[in-house]
């Protein structure tokens, strides 16, 4: 990781940078529950078919991304050194999130999970900026559009049965073959990963939706923005409701109705932000763009907290052991109900990491791969 204290370009839409911060306040909201038994509906992804507040999240996320990319690399050239930098960045990306599963570093490598969010954030992000790299506006948007499909198509031709079932879908399948079930998400009752590998092809179209309405964006005029966010966000909100009637809104396999669906649904979010921040020059939102000014940082010591609370800071309270985790979600459940407790619990550490995001951003300090 580097330190940066650069200045943020004065063309972007501050909408974006806070679309981004949005995204890493509902990833800990979302994450760290102080019960995972004691959960709102809303705040928990939906079992298999089906979409939930939650389900928003990580899209959003990719969304950022690539919208980032339409800064980042919008004077990028074939090179190698280019190729480097993107390479480099996809690795460190990668370990991250494997250093995130393995932490505390009790567990044996031999299970040790390989896909995760971080995981797939880095392949996307290494096969997006390759396509950006590589392609023409045009063919990027043609790429966007063929990947859910083709994906689509891999998924009919080698599942065992239904595509759209837990039991022998083709992700499952690819993953079992490729990095065996040990090394899979376990969560389901069944080695299957709803980060595995093959459905990073869909997921990697959410980034290049980020990418291609970002680059649309620094060349349209702020007035008629919104106009054009409300109209394409309605557009493709209608069209993936649609097309779950074919295809499952499906967050586990990543589907391209979901994809199509949490994109129409970010653009109608991003339009209301443009709104108040861009053009309104409202500064309400300004707490998110300073939550979204260190993102991987954020997220990442986030989940290094919630573990090393839950598995390694352990007392006695009462006789009995305890983690500071479940303690801290013990002492706010004695005043509130479970589920409200759960719901403070997490929303408490939203605030210590704006506050730790605060502090840095402050100092300037922007810490990157």
């Amino acid at each position: 990781m580097t330190v940066a204290t650069a200045q943020r370009p004065s063309e972007r839409f501050m909408a974006l940078d806070a679309l981004r911060g949005l995204a890493i306040a509902l990833m800990i909201l979302v994450n760290t529950p102080g019960s995972w038994s004691q959960v709102y509906a809303p705040l928990l992804h939906a079992e298999w078919h089906g979409f939930t507040f939650a389900d928003i999240v990580f899209p959003m996320f990719l969304f950022a991304v690539g919208a980032a990319m339409a800064f980042s690399m919008a004077k990028a050239q074939v090179s190698t050194a280019t190729l480097l930098k993107i390479s480099k960045r996809t690795l460190l990306l990668f370990g991250c999130g494997l250093l995130l599963h393995w932490f505390p570093f009790t567990s044996s490598l031999a299970e040790l999970r390989i896909p995760g969010v971080l995981q797939r954030i880095a392949l996307c992000y290494g096969l997006a900026a390759l396509l950006v790299l590589y392609c023409k506006p045009r063919a990027l948007l043609l790429v966007t559009l063929l990947l859910p499909l083709l994906y689509w198509g891999l998924l009919w031709q080698f599942s065992l049965q239904h595509p759209y079932e837990l039991s022998g879908n083709a992700v499952q399948r690819f993953d079992l073959w490729l990095l065996g079930p040990a090394h899979l998400y376990q969560g389901f009752g069944a080695a299957f990963d709803p980060e595995g590998l093959l459905s990073t092809l869909p997921a990697v179209s959410s980034i290049l939706i980020g990418y291609l309405v970002a680059v649309e964006l620094r060349r349209t005029h702020k007035d008629n923005s919104v106009y054009l966010l409300t109209l394409w966000g309605l557009a493709l909100a209608v069209l993936g409701l649609l097309w779950q009637l074919l295809w499952p809104i499906n967050k586990p396999l990543w589907s391209g109705s979901y994809v199509v669906f949490s994109s129409g649904l970010i653009l109608l979010l991003l339009a209301a932000m443009v709104w108040l921040m861009d053009i309104r020059q409202k500064n309400w939102l300004q707490p998110l763009v300073i939550y979204g000014s260190n993102p991987l940082f954020i997220y990442m010591l986030s989940w290094l907290w919630a573990s090393a609370a839950s598995q390694l800071i352990r007392f006695t309270h009462d006789g009995q052991p305890i983690s500071l985790y479940q303690f801290g979600f013990d002492s706010l459940n004695v005043l509130l109900p479970a589920k409200l407790a759960s719901l403070l619990f997490a929303l408490l550490h939203v605030l210590l990491f704006w506050g730790l995001s605060y502090w840095l951003y402050q100092r300037r300090i922007f810490i990157k791969l």
